[in-house]
């Protein structure tokens, strides 16, 4: 069997897995996928963002879409696409190959909606912390972050500053555990509690090659209300 401990991981599946590891081993073990309203809503979203118009430059900033970030160091191996990237002229900024100035870096992710009980969902956040990672490792900064909700067009700051300590335990735990799943090449269980209702990939997960069963469907949602 391949060895894939030291696998890069694109940054982007990070959420999947948070999302559910079940979904994630179907996607990167599988190569499995389809969509549904939600996948397709947040897709169109991101493409408004990656279409180009949101590249552009004022007297005090410089701002690109669709920035491919990434981080070799051992204990990342990270790549992946950010949204935008501002670079804000600053005397106390860093040097940004190809611009003419110092800058000040802000990472802004684009997203559909904000959780009902906090400012930013955690998997969001994470998201985005392991984007900051890489663009702190190419340009030597400390980039602000942030995510844009487009419900309530607000940008929500991430505590970055003040808890890098907490979400940088959180990513490297879970890079190591989606390492340990690619390297054993097993897709995992369903995890109890999950909540499969919404998920675009409940068919391919749980195909129904059995009668269906009105009491299995009570428990299935049952479940997803107590967990």
């Amino acid at each position: 069997m391949k060895n894939t401990e030291n696998t890069t991981i694109n940054i982007r599946t990070i959420q999947h897995y948070m999302y559910c590891p079940r979904r994630w081993g179907l996607l990167e073990i599988n190569h499995d996928w389809t969509e549904n309203a939600f996948v397709v809503k947040a897709n169109i979203m991101h493409e408004n963002v990656h279409d180009g118009s949101h590249n552009f430059s004022t007297s005090n900033k410089i701002v690109r879409s669709s920035v491919t970030l990434y981080n070799d160091l051992p204990e990342y191996d990270l790549y992946g696409v950010a949204d935008c990237i501002e670079f804000i002229k600053a005397k106390d900024g860093v040097v940004i190959a190809g611009l003419p100035n110092r800058y000040l870096v802000k990472i802004i992710e684009y997203k559909p909606k904000p959780p009902k009980e906090s400012d930013y969902h955690e998997t969001d956040a994470i998201q985005v912390f392991a984007q900051k990672l890489c663009a702190d490792f190419i340009w030597g900064c400390n980039a602000e972050c942030f995510i844009y909700y487009s419900e309530i067009k607000k940008r929500i700051k991430l505590p970055f500053d003040t808890m890098y300590a907490h979400y940088d335990k959180s990513l490297k735990e879970l890079l190591c555990q989606m390492r340990k799943i690619l390297n054993e090449h097993k897709i995992p269980a369903r995890q109890k509690g999950q909540k499969c209702s919404g998920c675009s990939m409940k068919d391919l997960c749980f195909p129904k090659d059995t009668a269906y069963c009105v009491k299995q469907e009570i428990n299935l949602l049952r479940e997803e209300n107590h967990a």
